[in-house]
């Protein structure tokens, strides 16, 4: 996989693995509401392995900044932070609420 260019790039990819992490995790709790809960799991531990992959991309600019390289700042990648952030406390919901599913 090619490395991205720029903070646009990056900021990107951050939208686009958190976007499907989130999308992972509220399907899980469509399919744990219609007791397929094989399914929600599986559908959960997808949502994980998307939202490392956005916050590998986050990991690399923090490591970046950590060696004193400067990060421009812009719209787009505020944005990405916050969407990464909170598609993973949706995440972290959808686990709980699977649960709760399940012992109904």
């Amino acid at each position: 996989m090619e490395e991205p260019r720029d903070i646009t790039e990056i900021s990107f990819q951050i939208i686009l693995y958190a976007g499907n992490g989130k999308g992972n995790a509220m399907e899980a709790i469509q399919e744990a509401k219609a007791g397929n809960f094989q399914r929600a799991d599986e559908l959960l531990v997808e949502a994980g392995e998307e939202l490392v992959k956005a916050h590998e991309f986050q990991t690399k600019l923090i490591q970046k900044e950590a060696k004193g390289e400067e990060n421009p700042v812009n719209v787009l990648l505020i944005h990405s932070q916050d969407h990464l952030m909170t598609s993973m406390t949706v995440r972290d919901l959808a686990v709980e609420i699977v649960e709760i599913y399940r012992l109904k």
